[in-house]
Parts: C-alpha cells; sequence; structure tokens
C-alpha cells in the first residue's frame, strides 16, 4: 500500500483523522463557551485517563472549537517540575498581546500587562516579565498565588467581556501540579466565574486529577466536569481503523479488523499505531487482509516498544524497573501495593520511596489508598516483554500462577 496514502496518525497529542467516541465532550464544551460569551455560567472541563487515550487531542479540539468562537486561546503543558505560575504568566502575555494585535483596545491592554508584570515580580524566582511596560501594583501582587491569580482572571475577563470575544486556557499534564498551586488555580478561576467573566478552564491529567481537585476546593466540583476518557467501544474503535481506509477506497477484512481490536483493547492510540502498520505491510491495491495484519503485529509492537514504552522505562533506576516488573506479575488494573511487597520479599514501608519516585515522575499513580497502577496501558505487557524473570528476590510462595497463552499476545 502507498505509504504516503497512510491515513493514521500515531503521535502526541496528534488528532486521528477519524475523532470518534468524544462527541459528547465536544459539545458540552461548545455550549460552555457560548455561554460564557452569553453572560452566563459555564463549566470548564478536567479530562482524566491513561496516558495515550486522547485527552491532549481533545485540548486542541477545544482550542479549534474556541477559536471559531471569536475566543483567544492559549495552551500550556506543565512539566515535571510542577511549576504552574510562570508558564500562566507567558500564557496571559501571549493572550493579551494577541487581543492589542486582532482588537487595537489600547490602553487597557497595556494596563493589563503592567497588572501581569507586577505578578510576575511575586513568584519565587522573581522572574520579570519581558515587555516593555511599567509594572502597575495592586490588583495582583499581593504574594498570595490565589489572591494574585484572581486579580489576573479578573483583569483579562474584564477586557475579553467588553470587547466581545472569551478567554480559554488549556492546561495539559496538570498532575504534575502540587496541591497549593492548583487549589490557588481553582480560587482564582472561581472569582472569575462569580463575575460571569468570559474565562474557561480547560484541564487534562492522569485519573488521580479528580482527586486532585476534590482536594483543592470542595467547590471545584460545581466548576468543573470530569470526563474519563479511556478506551473505545469494539464499534467505535471499528470506525476509527475503518473510516480513514474507506476515505482512501481501501477496506478492512472483518478478521483483520478484530484482531488489531483485540491486541490493541480498543485503546485510541495503540489503535493508530497498529493500523500503520498494517496499512504499510498491507500490499493492496484496496484490502487489507488478516494475514497482513498478522505480519504487521511485531512491527507494530517495535515501534510501541521504542517510544510509547521505553522513553518511560529508561527513566528508571533497577530498583523501580523491579517494581514495575512486580506489578506486571500481579496482573492488569490496580495492583495491592502490600501485594507488590510480598512479591519483592520485603515491606510496603521499604518500597515506599520508590513507589513515589514513580508517582512523581507519573510512571505509576495511587487510584486508592494501598493500590498502585500503571499510567500507560499496557505497561506491564512491555515489562514481562523486556525483563522475562522477575528476580531472585520473589520469594517462592508468590510464584505466578501459570496461564494459558493467548492465541495472539497482547501488546
Amino acid at each position: 500500500m502507498d505509504p504516503v496514502r497512510n491515513p493514521y496518525s500515531p503521535g502526541a497529542g496528534t488528532r486521528p483523522p477519524a475523532l470518534v467516541g468524544r462527541d459528547r465532550e465536544i459539545e458540552a464544551m461548545d455550549v460552555t463557551l457560548q455561554r460564557l460569551l452569553q453572560g452566563r455560567d459555564g463549566r470548564g472541563q478536567m479530562l482524566t485517563g491513561l496516558r495515550g487515550v486522547g485527552k491532549t487531542v481533545l485540548l486542541n479540539e477545544y482550542e479549534h472549537l474556541a477559536g471559531g468562537r471569536d475566543y483567544f486561546t492559549e495552551h500550556v503543558e506543565v512539566s515535571e517540575d510542577g511549576a504552574l505560575a510562570p508558564l500562566l504568566v507567558g500564557a496571559l502575555r501571549r493572550l493579551l498581546l494577541g487581543m492589542e494585535a486582532k482588537r487595537r483596545i489600547g490602553e487597557r491592554v497595556v494596563r493589563a500587562l503592567g497588572v501581569l508584570k507586577a505578578f510576575s515580580l511575586r513568584l519565587p524566582d522573581g522572574a520579570e516579565l519581558r515587555i516593555d511596560v511599567e509594572p502597575v501594583h495592586g490588583p495582583a501582587d499581593t504574594g498570595d498565588l490565589a489572591t494574585d491569580l484572581a486579580g489576573l482572571f479578573v483583569v483579562v475577563g474584564e477586557i475579553a467581556r467588553d470587547h466581545h470575544t472569551g478567554v480559554l486556557l488549556t492546561l495539559d499534564e496538570l498532575h504534575y501540579v502540587d496541591l497549593p498551586t492548583y487549589s490557588a488555580l481553582v480560587v482564582g478561576l472561581h472569582r472569575a466565574t462569580q463575575l460571569r467573566l468570559p474565562v474557561v478552564i480547560a484541564g487534562a491529567g492522569l485519573p488521580s486529577l479528580a482527586t486532585l481537585t476534590g482536594d483543592a476546593k470542595t467547590y471545584a466540583e460545581r466548576m468543573f466536569v470530569f470526563p474519563r476518557i479511556g478506551s473505545l467501544s469494539m464499534d467505535l474503535a471499528m470506525e476509527a481503523l475503518g473510516a480513514p481506509a474507506r476515505d482512501e477506497g481501501v477496506v478492512w477484512d472483518d478478521d483483520a479488523l478484530e484482531l488489531v481490536l483485540r491486541v490493541t483493547e480498543c485503546f485510541p492510540y495503540f489503535l493508530q499505531e497498529f493500523g500503520k502498520a498494517a496499512w504499510d505491510v498491507a500490499e493492496g491495491p484496496d484490502r487489507i487482509t488478516l494475514d497482513e495484519v498478522e505480519r504487521s503485529l511485531p512491527l507494530a509492537r517495535a515501534e510501541l516498544d521504542d517510544g510509547f514504552f521505553r522513553v518511560r522505562a529508561t527513566r528508571t533506576s533497577d530498583g523501580e524497573r523491579l517494581y514495575l516488573r512486580a506489578m506486571a506479575e500481579l496482573g492488569r488494573g490496580a495492583v495491592r501495593t502490600a501485594a507488590v511487597a510480598e512479591l519483592l520479599g520485603t515491606t510496603t514501608q521499604a518500597l515506599a520511596p520508590v513507589r513515589d519516585a514513580l508517582i512523581k515522575r507519573a510512571v505509576v499513580y495511587a487510584p486508592r489508598r494501598g493500590e498502585i497502577e500503571f499510567t500507560v496501558p499496557l505497561f506491564g505487557d512491555y515489562m514481562k516483554r523486556t525483563v522475562p524473570q522477575l528476580g531472585q528476590r520473589q520469594p517462592r510462595r508468590a510464584a505466578p500462577r501459570p496461564a494459558t497463552p493467548p492465541a495472539h499476545p497482547d501488546i
């Protein structure tokens, strides 16, 4: 098959050719955007889910949607250090400059940039906003992050309201932000929400983000909805694979589709990776067969191992990899931390630093107290492939139960 015509697009945040199964979230965001422009209340979204399920794709879709509603938008991706405030400074600076360039607002934007500059000077590193305006003291430089963010959002929101536009901030990887900073973000946005200013936040993070939001402020649960983004249904997964191929005049044999759905467990990113590999292997000109899919599976797995999985595994220490391999031995989904410790012949207290380090780097997360789970779908299968034996520290009584191998091994 012609590789130039390959319609599948595995990538970090890359929109798939057929964005299926997310209509409810997109429609809800569009309703919020329209309501805010009319001076009504609207709830932002905090998308939660494992990696590779399409959270960033949805954030990008929301930006496109907002642009069509005459909003000004900015995207922020939080890094592992969790420093959100400096990123917000840069995002709001770009927003205000964009407003001035498009709307010629003039003095009010200059003043807002001065407020932002004064805010930046009170951040812990004291970095000054690089723009030729004088700081405007008072609205956002008390030194209390929650109060100052509220002042910033109000200043920006009032300009947007008075010029019949709105502001959308999309914040990715929010699980890296610590609780005090996240609480300040919620408090700051809450003030703009109370005044019904057209400022909205759409965030995304691991499943622990919902708990973080609840811990931040009790009223946060009334400010946001929390869509859980996961694998697709069988029908929608078939559409995600079949529709792009049909657009190119190509059809999948039913048994070929069923095999891809089984090995990917209908996770969106994996569908794109395995669809791409199947297309590249297929001889065509207008069909993808079961035999071709079977021959493409090793290629797709190798791509995932070399990129999606390995980039997370190589940053771990020997002790951390042993912990991850023990988790894999215990099966999919959440496992008890006590069971991991037992399998490794030690205690949960002794393993706590390893667990905490893995959580901090978002390799795993704690869905509930005393439990741990991979943040990447099917990561346990990767650990079993790359570390075939758990190691000598495994006690005999905890030897893995024999299992019948599947006809087609999972990813």
